[in-house]
């Protein structure tokens, strides 16, 4: 018998057969012609005149050079900054909501207010807007009712007709804020956080505010890491919620780059400058993905509570 041990061979992986691939050919025809076409068509008509019902002049790089000048352009992408920071900030309370719910010794108390802070995600965005929109309205609304029943008359305000404070108002559709995908991650992160690690914490004397901070935020660093790359999409991507309350008014104070997209495009009819900003916004959302993405971190595995 030959005592030199054989290395042990890798099980061979079975081929797919390559006709099982034509079951995702639909679906390939479909994103081709739905999603991918049009992107492209548009990034290619930004360097014309476009018309789309007759002739299309090729301009260049013109239509770009216009956005350097155009100022509700950047007016517009200074307004998503401030709904971008807010939007982070607001994620104390979806966090502090998932530590409280996790808190709970039993576990049906944990799914009955589970399920309740979530159960508003089923609601259709369009609801919540109209909703807001007529609490908001300065003669009927509920907000300055409620303010002129309690003796608070002199606070009544014109909410979103103020552009002073049309964008505060914004920002505030959805308070508390705790029914969203932030509060679910958040949840589902806690739950899968051994229990030993609490435990050793507690006997070193953690406080819960020390728990939160070096503890359940640097495990939970892919979970946030995720929650900002989905932040920044839908961030470039808002303006439905601006459309229906506001519309971008009053006097620009809530306009975002979608809706000054949608205004070159179907009100002033200017097509090729149109699908400039599109493709510009594009560029704009793929870097900042790819910067968040590939973002060099630490591992969140490992935590030492000793020494805290």
């Amino acid at each position: 018998m030959d005592p030199t041990p054989h290395p042990t061979r890798a099980p061979r992986r079975r081929r797919f057969p390559w006709y099982a691939y034509l079951a995702l050919l639909p679906a390939g025809v479909v994103l081709g012609v739905f999603q991918y076409y049009p992107a492209l068509s548009g990034m290619y008509f930004s360097f014309f005149d476009w018309n789309p019902a007759g002739q299309s002049d090729f301009v260049g790089f013109d239509n770009y050079l216009r956005m350097l000048d155009d100022d509700l352009w950047w007016r517009s992408f200074r307004n998503l900054g401030i709904i971008f920071a807010f939007s982070i900030v607001a994620w104390v309370i979806p966090l502090f909501a998932a530590e409280v719910v996790t808190s709970f010794r039993s576990d049906r108390a944990q799914f009955a207010y589970r399920t309740l802070l979530i159960l508003p995600m089923a609601f259709p965005g369009i609801v919540t807007a109209l909703i807001w929109a007529f609490m908001y309205q300065p003669n009927r609304g509920v907000i300055n009712e409620a303010l002129r029943a309690l003796g608070l008359g002199d606070l009544a305000q014109n909410w979103v007709g103020d552009p002073d404070l049309a964008m505060l108002s914004l920002l505030l559709i959805g308070f508390p804020f705790i029914a969203g995908l932030p509060f679910l991650i958040f949840y589902t992160s806690l739950r899968n956080v051994p229990r030993e690690v609490y435990e050793a914490a507690q006997l070193d004397g953690v406080g819960r505010l020390r728990r939160v901070v070096s503890i359940d935020l640097p495990l939970m660093l892919t979970q946030l890491k995720l929650l900002v790359f989905l932040a920044v999409v839908g961030t470039v991507q808002y303006g439905f919620v601006a459309y229906v309350v506001t519309g971008g008014g009053p006097d620009n104070a809530t306009l975002v780059p979608l809706l000054r997209m949608f205004s070159v495009a179907f009100q002033a009819q200017d097509w090729g400058y149109a699908a400039a900003l599109s493709t510009m916004l594009f560029a704009v959302t793929l870097v900042l993905s790819c910067v968040i993405v590939f973002v060099r971190r630490g591992s969140p595995g490992s935590v030492d509570v000793r020494g805290m």
